[in-house]
């Protein structure tokens, strides 16, 4: 029996969810949202990735406020407008595809929002191009020479806290099973953990305890308020010297547990231009095997996973409990499918596509055979 296609459960207050295989479509942000909105190109996108036959889909990273969208064309979920559209869409996507479980990024780009889209050139918007102000830990910028953003008080951290409370009430409205909170990839989590972005002097910055006292605020409040699933996908290595480091993801991986975190999702880098990555295939395995023996949360793997048998080498090997994978579904929508057929295994698909498999390939839809007039 194929590890990858073997069930799993992952824990809430709410009580256990069931996950058919443990694959995962990690979030990808589509930049093709307006004014937050979740539009046409959602649903498109959507219904395709939940026809993968993976077992658990991610939407993007959804901004709890305006500013905490990385570009004006992000998706949110801070208002009625934007929860409807939300709502609207992805109900409609998932009537379209079998029943499988799906979660929501929440997040907030902190100094690293304000910018245009990946196709624009990617930089931080002038106010007067569409952009805004952007907040962070410290009045330090993401680039050398960039405007500089602005150093988060204590009353508008509690802010901060309410408006991902408020999106995760949100989340539940619109009717998804899980909440995956965004501390990676530089975004405003992130940039309290590293000393590289957090040089603040009071309660909130300085040593380790405090760096990761603003993150645990913030989990804790939503822990409070949300009772299903709720995880966080943590950058566990900065890639720059004097940065956030694998043993600190570990230890904070902790601290998570005992506060009710029910799974990490383990990425790195996205703090510092000057980041020196050692790229390429399972590059960040290593560290979701640190954080998974250290905290005994459930672990997701993610990073340059293409092929079925590496990511099953991965759960074989006890790296991690979850394999994501992001843009290798961009490629391969029916990733899924092919990951079943290399691994003699199955999955769930819609009917409507049962007649497509190459003749070698029919055990994926357990043994199927359909005639075609």
């Amino acid at each position: 029996m194929s590890l990858l296609f073997s069930s799993y459960t992952l824990p809430s207050p709410k009580g256990p969810l069931n996950l058919a295989n443990r694959i995962v479509v990690a979030p990808m942000c589509q930049y093709s949202a307006l004014n937050g909105e979740a539009t046409d190109w959602h649903l498109m996108h959507w219904g395709n990735l939940l026809n993968s036959g993976a077992g658990l889909f991610i939407i993007e990273a959804t901004g709890v406020t305006p500013e905490g969208r990385i570009t004006p064309a992000c998706l949110g979920l801070w208002d009625d407008r934007t929860e409807a559209a939300l709502k609207d869409k992805l109900s409609r996507a998932r009537k379209l595809a079998p029943a499988i479980p799906v979660f929501i990024q929440l997040a907030h780009a902190g100094r690293k929002a304000s910018s245009a889209t990946p196709w624009d050139g990617g930089q931080l918007l002038a106010v007067d191009q569409g952009g805004w102000e952007t907040e962070a830990p410290s009045a330090i910028p993401q680039l050398e020479g960039e405007r500089l953003p602005h150093e988060l008080s204590k009353d508008e951290l509690n802010k901060m806290i309410a408006s991902f409370v408020t999106a995760a009430n949100r989340a539940v409205r619109i009717g998804v099973e899980g909440v995956e909170l965004h501390g990676a990839h530089g975004y405003l989590l992130h940039q309290f953990l590293s000393p590289i972005s957090n040089q603040r002097t009071d309660e909130y910055g300085g040593s380790f305890e405090n760096r990761i006292r603003f993150p645990l605020e913030l989990f804790k409040a939503v822990r409070a308020a949300y009772s299903g699933v709720l995880g966080i996908r943590i950058s566990a290595h900065d890639w720059v010297e004097g940065g956030w480091t694998p043993e600190e993801t570990a230890q904070f991986a902790v601290q998570l547990k005992a506060i009710g975190c029910d799974y990490v999702h383990i990425s790195s880098g996205g703090i510092s231009p000057l980041q020196k990555i050692a790229i390429g295939p399972k590059y960040q395995i290593p560290f979701a095997k640190i954080v998974k023996e250290k905290s005994g949360l459930p672990t997701m793997a993610v990073g340059l996973i293409t092929d079925p048998h590496q990511a099953e080498e991965i759960l074989q090997d006890g790296d991690a409990d979850l394999v994501a994978l992001a843009r290798a579904f961009l490629y391969k929508p029916r990733w899924g499918w092919e990951a079943a057929a290399a691994l003699g295994a199955t999955v769930v698909a819609n009917e409507r596509y049962w007649r497509c498999l190459p003749r070698e390939a029919q055990a994926v839809f357990g043994g199927v055979k359909i005639g075609q007039r």
